[in-house]
């Protein structure tokens, strides 16, 4: 992975305010619609192995579609594979902002000093 990028949603608060702290602190990125282009399978797979395996850190656990899918009572049940392909067919249940870069950067949500510690000590 080359650069930097984020999948952002254009009517979140939070990813508004991600892309904002990066352009502050002028760190190049490419922005990609979360719902129009979800993260892929291999983007994904990385998210879930920098986050200790963990599958609900991967998921939007407030919005409609991971509630309408029931998935809070499926989720334990799923394998990590079932579970990457539902997120990488609907961007929809990916939490966001969900950012990846090179040198092993792998953030979902946006907290700052995390985002600080992850990007700016390097």
């Amino acid at each position: 992975m080359s650069a930097l990028t984020i999948y952002t949603y254009a009517n979140c608060d939070t990813c508004r305010r991600a892309t904002k702290w990066l352009r502050a602190r002028e760190i190049a990125f490419v922005e990609k619609p979360i719902r129009e282009t979800p993260p892929t399978p291999g983007e994904l797979r990385a998210m879930l192995a920098a986050h200790g395996g963990e599958l609900r850190k991967l998921f939007n656990t407030s919005g409609r579609d991971y509630r309408e899918q029931k998935l809070g009572e499926k989720l334990p049940t799923l394998t990590p594979e079932a579970a990457l392909k539902l997120l990488a067919a609907n961007g929809n249940l990916v939490k966001r902002p969900f950012l990846l870069g090179p040198g092993g950067v792998a953030q979902v949500g946006f907290d700052e000093p995390v985002w600080a510690g992850a990007l700016l000590a390097k």
